[in-house]
Parts: C-alpha cells; sequence; structure tokens
C-alpha cells in the first residue's frame, strides 16, 4: 500500500515543513506538472491551517489591519490612497474612532486576499468626543456605528454627549 506524501496539516511542526517544502519548489527552477500540481496541493494544505488555524481571524478587524500593514510595510498614505479616502479617515479608523464601511471591507478583503468576514466583525470604537446630538440613531448613523452599538450604548453615548456639551458651555 502506498503512503501518502502529504496530508492534512494537523500541528505547526507539519504547517512549517510544508511551508519550506512549498519555498524550495516555487523558488526551484523546475517546472513540471508534477511540480506543479505538488506547489498546488500544498498551498490548499497551507491556506486551509491558515483559515482554521489563523490568528489573523481571532485579532479585531483593526489589529488585524494593522498586522496586515505591518507585513506590507504600508503606511497609512498607501493605504488612504488604496481605499481613495483622505489620511486623516485612515488615521480615525485605525485609531478606531471610525468604523469601517462595507465598501473599504470589500477593497481590503480584495487586496489582502482574505475573506470579508475577517474584517466585518464587532470591535468597540474610541469615542472621545461628542457632539451635541438630539437624535442618537441619527448620530450613530452618521458616524457609521449603527453594527457597532445597540440602541443602550447609543443612549449612553449621546447622554455623555450632553454632559460633556452642558460642561463646555460653563
Amino acid at each position: 500500500m502506498q503512503t501518502l506524501k502529504y496530508t492534512i496539516i494537523a500541528s505547526d511542526l507539519q504547517y512549517d515543513k510544508y511551508v519550506k517544502v512549498l519555498e524550495k519548489l516555487i523558488f526551484s527552477n523546475v517546472r513540471s506538472k508534477a511540480v506543479k500540481d505538488e506547489i498546488d496541493l500544498l498551498t490548499l494544505l497551507i491556506e486551509k491551517y491558515d483559515v482554521e488555524n489563523s490568528i489573523f481571524y481571532q485579532l479585531d478587524p483593526i489589529e488585524l489591519l494593522k498586522s496586515l500593514m505591518k507585513d506590507r510595510r504600508m503606511k497609512n498614505v498607501e493605504l488612504a490612497k488604496l481605499l481613495d479616502v483622505s489620511e486623516g479617515l485612515v488615521s480615525d479608523i485605525i485609531k478606531k474612532k471610525k468604523g469601517l464601511s462595507k465598501e473599504t471591507i470589500r477593497i481590503l478583503a480584495k487586496e489582502f486576499n482574505m475573506k470579508q468576514e475577517a474584517f466585518n466583525r464587532v470591535y468597540p470604537l474610541q469615542l472621545t468626543k461628542y457632539p451635541k446630538v438630539e437624535n442618537a440613531k441619527l448620530f450613530a448613523k452618521q458616524h457609521e456605528m449603527t453594527s457597532y452599538l445597540n440602541e443602550e450604548e447609543i443612549a449612553y453615548v449621546v447622554n455623555k454627549s450632553k454632559k460633556i456639551s452642558k460642561a463646555s458651555k460653563k
């Protein structure tokens, strides 16, 4: 009976071994059909393990984005160009002052070759300054927070905003 050369990856040690084999195959000058098939199989096995075990999918979307940017040595200005937004908005996103829009999530997923779900998860926003608002839902909608805050949290933000506004008038 013949044993398989590669199996489903079951450990980090096996993962590291397969990654090294894949790198050697990719950087070799051999391009036979057998080598191409081996590269495809290893890539598939490695990607499957990544999806199931990657800490990327355990990070909140902004921490994930920061990690991916660091790996690529990408600056905020480059991300702003990619997203076709201002550097100020990118800064607010990175500082968790603004949420990720649907379009931003689509672009990030495509650029970093990831599923949209990696960026489309709830994470806390850093709300430091609150404008005076009368309608909590309008405030949340304007700040792209409807998917991040529940009714109780929106009410808290509005109340806090009113207190800050009253204090600043004194």
